[in-house]
Parts: structure tokens; sequence; C-alpha cells
């Protein structure tokens, strides 16, 4: 798919859910800053709904979308309707790809590493990803985990690099 790295970044509970209402079903701060440190620096390609679902554009990141819609356009923002599109879009740049759901499964394929944080917990919503280590082909490199505190359910961190 492409000769420089392309990272999934995903955040996804033990029963595969990743959204309830165009947003994360759960509140980590460690995880969010984690998603900075991670997404700083590169192109983000993410699909319409989460684009939709961020604050607004987050500073020093590419933001590239990926939409069907051929009318669809946001301020700041790039817009390309297929992956290769997204791939010349950026270039010689590291790509990180950070959803939803249908934007993941179109670019595992091509993908070098997944950066995964597991929600330890079976949670409600309404967007699932199946565990992508089902697939086979992925080798665990790294796992932080971190217990429940207060609200926030317990999760690990998880780095996967394609076998």
């Amino acid at each position: 798919m492409s000769d420089r790295p392309v990272t999934l970044i995903v955040a996804r509970a033990i029963n595969g859910v990743i959204g309830r209402d165009g947003r994360l079903p759960w509140h980590l701060p460690a995880d969010l800053k984690r998603f900075r440190a991670l997404t700083t620096g590169t192109v983000m390609v993410m699909g319409r709904k989460t684009f939709d679902s961020l604050p607004g554009l987050l500073p020093a990141r590419r933001h590239v979308v990926l939409t069907r819609d051929g009318e669809w356009e946001a301020r700041g923002v790039e817009v390309v309707h297929s992956v290769s599109d997204a791939l010349a879009a950026a270039s010689h740049e590291p790509i990180s790809v950070i959803g939803g759901a249908e934007i993941f499964n179109l670019f595992l394929p091509g993908a070098s590493r997944i950066e995964l944080t597991e929600v330890l917990a079976d949670v409600s919503g309404d967007t699932v990803m199946p565990d992508p280590r089902m697939a086979g082909g992925w080798r665990e490199l790294a796992r932080e985990q971190h217990g429940a505190k207060g609200d926030e359910p317990a999760f690990a961190f998880v780095t996967l690099e394609r076998a």
C-alpha cells in the first residue's frame, strides 16, 4: 500500500465497541495525551464522522478526510475520496489513521503498526470494530497496563507491529 509507515490509532473496548453517538464512550485523559503524542507531526486520515467528532482542527497535524460525498468540504481539511488519494495527499509524511470503523478496515491491509488502547470493559455503543489481531499477522511489541481509577475503566496501551 505504501512505502512509509501507516499506523492505525484505535481505542477499542474488549467487546469491540469504538464509538457511541459519534463520540468515544469513555473519557481517558491518558489516552487523549497518548493520541496527541502519536499523531502530532503526522497526516491524520479519518472519515467525515470522525472529523465531525473532533473539537476542531487539532494543532500540528494535517487533517485528511476520506469521504464518498463529493460535495463535502471543511476549512483546513484536505478532502479525498479513496485510499490511494489519501496516500498521495500524505506524500512522504507518516500517516495516522484515526477512524472510524470503515476507514480502519480500508487501511488495515496496508498498515504497518497499530497503536491500540484496549479499554478493559464491556461498553455499550453503536460502532464496533473486530479485534485486528484475529486476522493474524500481528505481533505485540509493547503493553502498558493501567488500572481502573474513579469512573475510568482499566485499560492497556498496546503496540502491534505487522509480523
